[in-house]
């Protein structure tokens, strides 16, 4: 099972509670590809901002809940890049059904 630290992630337990403490939100966005990802990271960066980046069980079923996983990991390393490295947070976003948790969180999606 890979773990969130493994792909240079963040817990959002921990983002919580720094934000709450320095009085700021954090920004959340659903991505399904990696243009969205990009401009994601990008405008983050720009303004020093961490970020919860949000797969639905569209993007698990449009892009690949593996896929994804390694896109978070690339979002770190391309904030990196960019010259600040960002907070980033990996998050499912509205699972409805249990399955569909289940789903993503047994194949080594990070938790």
């Amino acid at each position: 099972m890979t773990s969130y630290k493994e792909l240079g992630l963040v817990n959002s337990k921990e983002l919580f509670q720094k934000a709450i403490k320095g009085g700021y939100a954090i920004p959340a966005f659903n991505f399904n590809n990696l243009e969205q990802l990009q401009a994601i990271i990008g405008a983050c960066v720009e303004t020093k901002s961490p970020v919860i980046l949000q797969v639905s069980s569209g993007a698990r079923k449009y892009a690949n809940q593996t896929l994804l996983r390694y896109l978070a990991q690339g979002a770190v390393e391309y904030a990196k890049e960019l010259g600040y490295p960002i907070p980033i947070v990996l998050h499912l976003d509205h699972a409805i059904h249990l399955n569909f948790a289940n789903l993503v969180l047994n194949p080594g999606f990070p938790r």
